[in-house]
């Protein structure tokens, strides 16, 4: 769900062909292609016009030296999804970027935290680093695609909780 309660779709891609691209574009149900493969800027910037989708662009972070790398992005992206890097995986491995590489880090365009985003952690996550959004998925599951719904419901109140205190 957008600021102002407005729901859209987001499809989740990695490294696009061009000879899939008609199946990203605009009137797919999608309004936001999450990119969460190894795309350049250039090619961020190139979907964006070709496609005309908003872009949300998902870095893998396995150093500080890699959200240096995030400003670069400004331009042709909507917003960015940060997530720890992990070995032969593009995302939902639960694992956390260390909190100290991001307390500094203030992009000058939205960004989402994802990575053990949970409802023992979203409280301390959301006061230290303050993302714009967040992406929270195998914290909240049982086991993998099947999600617990008691655990969902804690992460929303701790997220109303965070945001009237």
């Amino acid at each position: 769900m957008a600021a102002g309660g407005d729901c859209f779709g987001v499809l989740v891609v990695a490294d696009p062909s061009d000879d899939r691209l008609e199946e990203l574009g605009v009137g797919r149900g999608h309004a936001v292609l999450q990119l969460h493969g190894d795309e350049s800027v250039e090619r961020c910037g190139e979907l964006a016009q070709r496609l005309g989708v908003r872009i949300w662009k998902a870095l893998r972070v396995r150093s500080p030296e890699d959200l240096e790398t995030a400003a670069a992005y400004a331009e042709v992206v909507e917003a960015l999804l940060l997530d720890a890097w992990q070995p032969g995986q593009l995302g939902g491995t639960g694992q956390r970027i260390p909190t100290a590489w991001l307390e500094d880090f203030r992009p000058t365009f939205p960004w989402w935290l994802a990575g053990g985003v949970g409802p023992e952690t979203v409280t301390e996550l959301l006061a230290r680093l303050r993302p714009d959004g967040l992406d929270a998925s195998s914290s909240l599951e049982d086991r993998p695609g099947v999600k617990n719904l008691a655990r969902v419901a804690a992460l929303v109140a701790a997220v109303r909780g965070s945001a009237t205190g």
